[in-house]
This record gives C-alpha cells, sequence and structure tokens, in this order.
C-alpha cells in the first residue's frame, strides 16, 4: 500500500510539474482568413506559423520558455478581426502575426495598442497600416504605394500607346492598390481609359468585359483579390478578349490557376522577390517541401514575422509588446526572406517589388530584369 502511495505522490508530482512547465509557456497568435474566399492565404500564414513556432523552441524558444501558437480566424471581415483582436488581448498575448486583408488589420491593431499587443503583419500593404502613429504596428512586406509605382512603371515602359483600364473591388487593399497605381501611371502621363469597380463576391463581370470589349482595351489592371481577378480573367477570355490582366500580390497563390486553367497565362501580378530562391531560405523550404507544403506566396513572409519578433524578443529580454517594439525598431534582423531593418513608423527598409508571370502550367515566375 505505501509503495502504491508513493507511485500516486510522484505521478501527481510529474502532473504538477508538466501543467506548471505548460503554464509558463509564452502563448502567441496568428489571426487571418482562415475560412472564405482568402483562406489558400490563410493557409500560408499558419502554415509558416507552425513552422516558426517549431522551429524556434527546438532551438531553445524565446528567453527560456517555448512557444504556443493560438490560430484565429478573421474570414477577412473587419469586425470579426477586431472581435478577434479584442479576444487576443484580453488573453494577455502579447505578440500577433496578422491580418492578412488590410481590411482586417486596421481595424484590429486599434484593439491590439489598447491591449498591449504587438502587431506585425506579413501581407497587409494599405500605407494606412503604419501611418496613424500607432505604436504596436510594423510589417513584413511592403505598401501599395511602393507596389502601385512598379506597376505603374511596368505598364507605361510596355504597354506605351496602349488602352488601359483600371478595376477595384471596393475594398481597403483593392481600392488602396488601384489608386495608387492610377496616381503612378497618371504622373508618368499615362490616362487610364476606363477606371470602374465591383463588389468582392461578385461571379458575373460580363458587363464589365462588355466595356473592356468595347474599348478596345489591351491591359487592365486589378485591384482586388484571386477570386475575382481569376474570374474576369475567365469571362474575358469567354468574350474572346485576349487583353492581358495584371494585378497584385493578391494573386500569389496556385488557387488562381486552379480558378483560370491555362487561360491563366500570361497574368502579370507584382510581389516582393520569391524568399523561396534565396540561398538562405533552402533549408527551412526543404523542410516545408519535406511535408508536402510549397511555401508560396505569404508562407515565408509569415515565418519571417515570426523570426523578427523572437529575435527582438530575445534581444529586449522580455515579450513586452512596448519594449520588443523598440528593440524591433533599433535593430536589424536576419530572416528568411532577408535581413530586416524598420523605420519609425514599423515599415520595412529594403523591400523591393517586382513583376511576375503565370504560365500555362500553374506556376509564376519573375520576368527577368522586370521590364520597367
Amino acid at each position: 500500500m505505501k509503495s502504491l502511495k508513493l507511485i500516486g505522490l510522484a505521478f501527481g508530482a510529474s502532473i504538477a510539474l508538466s501543467s506548471a512547465a505548460f503554464a509558463q509557456d509564452v502563448t502567441i497568435a496568428v489571426a487571418g482568413p482562415m475560412t472564405g474566399t482568402e483562406s489558400a492565404f490563410g493557409r500560408q500564414m499558419k502554415n509558416g506559423a507552425e513552422m516558426a513556432v517549431a522551429d524556434i523552441n527546438a532551438a531553445g524558444g524565446v528567453n527560456g520558455k517555448k512557444l504556443a501558437l493560438n490560430v484565429e480566424d478573421d474570414a477577412c471581415d473587419p469586425k470579426q478581426a477586431r472581435s478577434i483582436a479584442e479576444k487576443i488581448a484580453g488573453a494577455k498575448i502579447p505578440f500577433v502575426t496578422g491580418h492578412y486583408c488590410s481590411s482586417s488589420s486596421i481595424p484590429a491593431s486599434e484593439a491590439y495598442a489598447d491591449g498591449n499587443v504587438l502587431e506585425i503583419t506579413p501581407a497587409s500593404t494599405n500605407p494606412l497600416f503604419t501611418e496613424r502613429k500607432l505604436w504596436n504596428v510594423a510589417r513584413v512586406c511592403g505598401r501599395d504605394d511602393q507596389q502601385g509605382l512598379i506597376a505603374a512603371q511596368y505598364i507605361a515602359k510596355n504597354f506605351k500607346g496602349k488602352n488601359i483600364a483600371i478595376l477595384n473591388d471596393k475594398t481597403t487593399y483593392g481600392k488602396g492598390l488601384a489608386d495608387e497605381t492610377k496616381k503612378a501611371l497618371n504622373k508618368a502621363g499615362v490616362t487610364e481609359k476606363m477606371y470602374e469597380s465591383y463588389n468582392k463576391g461578385d461571379k458575373d463581370f460580363n458587363a464589365i468585359v462588355s466595356r473592356l470589349k468595347r474599348d478596345n482595351i489591351d491591359l487592365v489592371y486589378v485591384g482586388g483579390y484571386h477570386q475575382e481577378s481569376g474570374l474576369i480573367l475567365r469571362q474575358m477570355r469567354d468574350q474572346g478578349l485576349k487583353t492581358i490582366l495584371m494585378a497584385g500580390d493578391a494573386l500569389a497563390d496556385k488557387e488562381y490557376a486552379s480558378i483560370t486553367g491555362p487561360a491563366g497565362e500570361g497574368t502579370l501580378f507584382t510581389f516582393g522577390p520569391d524568399p523561396r530562391d534565396k540561398p538562405t531560405a533552402k533549408k527551412i523550404v526543404d523542410a516545408f517541401k519535406a511535408k508536402n507544403i510549397d511555401p508560396e506566396g505569404y508562407t515565408l513572409y509569415t515565418y519571417a514575422a515570426m523570426q523578427v519578433w523572437s529575435q527582438a524578443a530575445k534581444k529586449a529580454g522580455t515579450t513586452d509588446a512596448k519594449k520588443v517594439m523598440e528593440a524591433m525598431k533599433a535593430g536589424k534582423w536576419d530572416t528568411v526572406i532577408g535581413p530586416i531593418e524598420y523605420d519609425a513608423k514599423g515599415d520595412i527598409k529594403q523591400l523591393d517589388y517586382v513583376v511576375y508571370r503565370w504560365d500555362a502550367k500553374g506556376g509564376y515566375a519573375q520576368i527577368k530584369g522586370n521590364g520597367t
């Protein structure tokens, strides 16, 4: 009986110790569209965050503590994003990588600021995200005023004298990107022949396509997401248009090719230099591929956001959000997408956008020299 009591005490002590260790874990979060029309990008973010947490923990964690990951779904809905942000802040989680849609990141960031949560977005490119003088926001991607400029330079050089149309989906991301591209085009002396909007979630674009056909549009620039862009492309081809479609970084997922099929060949889009091609990323890319995951789009950007935060937290010696942000803005961080330094707003100093082209096999590659 005595031995049984000792075993019971030992077992209880074991549970207590493991519970104590678990209680000391630092919980961080990833928030994005895990469901809905942009769930392909939520999947990219989740994959990047999970791999980063596993690798950071394998290397000893942060300041002697292991990380635990909380995954939250905002479905790219601003109200849902705000609710998630309040939940994360209420749980005293010090860091979140998110969100994907700018229309989610912007309202969420205010709740994070109030709740002492540091937010690094891997994907939200609207300038307003870092232009409101909030202490807690940063990104590892570029901005629409950078992305729109590159698109405009490409169009002005390669479609000189051609008929250009600009579309937007009225979202914070889509309209913001379309407007920045229009502004840069107009400054370069190019005036679009057509500027039109549609609603995110629309499926019938035949009226817009008929206008593109009537105006003999050579290139249509779409400020919007991959689902609608793919449908616009398909409906253009159905009406016999050979018009080139160009868009932004929201086309950086193979789901675009699944919508368009071979018809998507020749589609252009802007995105940062592909980190999968960097020699410094080979080990991590190989680890993803060993799990049958292609770390495309924002997978490695999310991984990089985790790297920046973990390195800055180690430098600061704490996970306190304000102290980590101070360390982030004062340092230079080695990441899978390359070295990162921040300005006072929380924007990175060194990312350049480039132009990619989709091929008939459902892949995309950077255009050599970019043609800009």
